[in-house]
């Protein structure tokens, strides 16, 4: 069930919508038969409980909607109030948020009975601003509020509410979000702490379920038996996946030796056996990995060979000429020695496969050696220190990083003239000697784009306005 549904004037709610929508039966405030989605009605009466403790006693005035009830809403305003008032303040049919069963339309009771006209609600703003402050810990946000009638295409509607989950709402609250913003702009990069067992797909997938995000990608897998650092990107911020992967990659891994496996760790099948060697200078070994090297892909790796994945052609038993790859091992240092097996720190280029890398130390050894554990500790600049794992985000504990915050390039403020340039895509003059990257911003510190060094001028990498 998608909560976080965005359905506008712009935006037809799909028939596959449907088939998740649970209803239940309940009665608005003329004591008629009405609908709302199971999970918003158990919010509704949550919130409704509250706010008597405050004085403050609602009713539901309208819900779930048909296309053939809309319809008839619509025509009515038409022959009412003519065509444009009725464009202005109804949804045409397919285009309302009451299809979702997740729009709830709140009467206030004063002097005892429920009011049903607008005009008078409105008359009451002071004490739906007091409702206002309290719907986010219900899971619902105000759907069409003051001041951002551009956005919606809605005037202000204090009586509009709209369940998205207390996940979202919480988000849209506190940054003064419409729907619309939060859908199409709300953007970052999440560093999660992947634990064992989840790939990193499963990690993308956990994220774009909980944000209600489609765009969402992250920035250098994980294998199951893998934990660590994760750059998850959310929204625009999947445009800058392909920098994020190229960032240096820090690791701390266990090995055992003496063993070899097809998938060069503990979680694969022994091929064999090899008693391990006495008096191993295993510093020595390592130091000798201080070096750019072709690198062989393990045939358990998602790259592909003449379009399809290597280890599908293992998992059918299929020979194939594993491809190398130039990686670089900038720094790798012991950390641990213990009988037959040893932990060490290293920091890598992309590309590079820590499980490879230990099978080409065991060879080296001439014992054979697997890879028992992995920890991505550092990724770029950031760190596992400022990590957070699904069960803290799905918390609410999290941090989402803005674009500028994980790249390291210079950020440039540009007047209205270069914007209107950028934004249109235009090459400008390296006028600040830039060597590679730029971010640029307009004065109200919005990114724009991602410009590139293209001989004397900058050309865009990334668009972003």
């Amino acid at each position: 069930m998608d909560y976080s549904i965005l359905v506008n004037k712009d935006n037809k709610i799909k028939n596959n919508y449907y088939k998740d929508l649970k209803l239940v039966n309940t009665k608005d405030i003329e004591n008629a038969d009405i609908q709302v989605e199971e999970k918003a009605f158990e919010a509704y009466l949550k919130l409704k409980e509250f706010l008597k403790d405050k004085n403050i006693e609602i009713a539901i005035a309208s819900s779930y909607r048909s296309i053939e009830t809309q319809e008839s809403i619509y025509q009515d305003f038409i022959v009412r109030y003519g065509q444009d008032y009725a464009d202005s303040y109804v949804a045409t049919p397919g285009y309302s948020e009451h299809h979702t069963g997740l729009a709830i339309d709140i009467s206030l009771k004063i002097n005892g009975e429920f009011i049903d006209d607008n005009d008078l609600l409105m008359e009451n703003t002071k004490t739906f601003e007091e409702i206002h402050k309290y719907i986010k810990d219900f899971g619902f946000i105000l759907r069409y509020p003051e001041g951002k009638e551009d956005i919606t295409g809605y005037p202000y509607e204090p009586w509009h509410l709209r369940y998205v989950g207390i996940f979202i709402s919480n988000i849209i609250s506190d940054n003064n979000l419409t729907l619309e913003e939060y859908k199409n702009n709300y953007s970052g990069v999440i560093v999660v702490n992947k634990e064992k067992g989840y790939t990193s797909f499963d990690i993308v997938n956990k994220i774009s379920k909980l944000f209600g995000i489609k765009k969402v990608g992250h920035t250098g897998t994980l294998d199951p038996l893998a934990e660590g650092v994760l750059l998850v990107c959310i929204g625009q911020a999947t445009k800058i996946v392909e920098l994020l992967t190229a960032k240096d990659k820090e690791y701390i891994a266990g090995v055992k030796l003496g063993i070899e496996t097809d998938t060069y760790d503990s979680v694969g099948e022994i091929i064999k056996k090899t008693q391990v060697p006495n008096h191993i200078d295993l510093k020595q070994v390592l130091n000798s990995y201080k070096k750019t090297y072709l690198q062989e892909v393990p045939i358990y790796s998602a790259v592909k060979v003449n379009g399809k994945k290597l280890y599908d052609y293992a998992r059918e038993g299929k020979k194939v000429e594993l491809p190398k790859k130039e990686v670089t091992i900038k720094d790798i240092e012991l950390l641990k020695n213990e009988n037959d097996t040893f932990t060490f720190k290293t920091l890598v280029t992309k590309g590079c496969y820590i499980r490879s890398l230990i099978n080409d130390i065991g060879h080296d050894i001439g014992c054979g050696a697997i890879m028992t554990s992995l920890v991505r500790t550092k990724q770029g600049k950031v760190g596992i220190n400022e990590s957070y794992k699904i069960s803290d985000i799905e918390n609410n504990n999290y941090k989402l990083y803005k674009i500028e915050e994980v790249l390291e390039y210079p950020k440039v403020i540009v007047d209205d003239n270069l914007e209107f340039k950028i934004k249109n895509g235009m090459k400008i003059f390296n006028n600040w000697k830039i060597k590679d990257k730029v971010l640029f911003f307009n004065e109200k510190d919005k990114l724009l784009g991602i410009y590139e060094r293209d001989n004397q001028k900058l050309r865009v990498w990334k668009n972003f306005s």
